[in-house]
């Protein structure tokens, strides 16, 4: 059996991977049954004795592959303008991958697990006739309401339509931080319906994914949210200075990210180079991915302008920051 998950919304990704796991990781062989190999890194070979060895005391095996369809992705769209024979010899390498996962013993359950991958990419059409394939896409502002109230009952609580409102601007659709900020209120409430108060009181991300999602207001220029964001972290005791630099920051390595792309350099090869961890890199992966560089370096210019205005005293603090992210917000 084939699985292909893919696309940008990692938290439902993860999910139905859990949902496949389940079953293989049986205690009584360790694990031996379940393994995960990069696929940025791994050879045919490897992949070919991961896909073909025999279970262990039992009659299946599972086998979890990351980032392969990404890789051969990345190499084809080099091949113009390169020799014709190495483009063959690309095509070659993936078409030899392909042929692997059509002869997979029915013991072995493979699945593929991706980011964003165009639909056309040559490898996905190799691989995907029989295969179970699942697109994860984020989530609009529109259908995260119904999500929020859908998570909030499995987890056994209730919500009111306006605390689920209030969340949604609060924390956006990353569904990490949501799923996370839902199980702590659905503690604090013990059974009473959550209301807008609770989410006030208890939804206090930590400040680095405050920041994340602020940054994601700005850009999509929702100046109310933005602005809610902004104020939710400076009670926490951020200090506008700081709420500056941690933006400047994310904008900058959000640049990088950009320019270390053009340069065709892998996920890892940018991950190291820009020290991040997995969440932080899958974050700013997605805001590099969504702008553009100019609006990228304009924002950027905007910040340290804000920062030189509070410094040199021509503006108080907050209004410097209610101005800010009015002007970005327009941008």
């Amino acid at each position: 059996m084939l699985y292909i998950l893919y696309g940008p919304d990692d938290y439902s990704r993860n999910k139905a991977l859990e949902e496949i796991r389940k079953g293989y990781d049986d205690e009584a062989t360790g694990g031996v049954n379940v393994i995960t190999l990069d696929g940025e890194a791994t050879s045919i070979n490897d992949f070919k004795i991961a896909c073909e060895t025999i279970p262990f005391l039992s009659d299946k095996r599972l086998v979890i592959v990351k980032g392969l369809l990404n890789r051969f992705e990345t190499k084809i769209k080099q091949i113009p303008g390169k020799k014709a024979a190495r483009g063959s010899e690309q095509t070659k390498d993936y078409q030899s991958f392909a042929e692997c996962i059509k002869n997979i013993p029915a013991s072995t359950t493979l699945v593929m697990v991706d980011g964003e991958i165009g639909e056309k990419t040559p490898f996905l059409k190799e691989i995907a006739h029989g295969a179970e394939v699942k697109k994860f896409v984020l989530l609009g502002f529109k259908e995260l309401p119904s999500w929020i109230h859908k998570r909030v009952t499995e987890a056994g609580g209730n919500i009111s339509a306006t605390a689920i409102d209030l969340l949604a601007k609060l924390v956006g659709n990353d569904l990490w931080t949501m799923a996370n900020e839902i199980d702590k209120l659905v503690l604090y409430t013990a059974g009473r319906t959550i209301e807008e108060r609770d989410v006030k009181s208890i939804v206090t991300s930590a400040r680095e994914t405050g920041v994340f999602t602020l940054v994601d207001a700005i850009m999509e220029g929702r100046t109310s949210a933005a602005g809610e964001l902004m104020q939710q972290l400076l009670q926490q005791g951020a200090a506008p200075t700081y709420l500056i630099s941690m933006l400047s920051r994310q904008i900058r390595l959000a640049i990088l990210m950009k320019e270390l792309t053009a340069q065709h350099k892998t996920g890892a090869e940018i991950q190291s180079a820009l020290g991040l961890a997995d969440y932080p890199m899958q974050k700013t992966t997605q805001q590099a991915n969504k702008y553009t560089l100019e609006q990228l370096k304009n924002f950027y210019e905007k910040l340290l302008e804000t920062d030189m205005a509070i410094k040199t005293g021509k503006y108080e603090d907050d209004l410097a920051m209610s101005i800010l992210i009015v002007e970005l917000c327009q941008r």
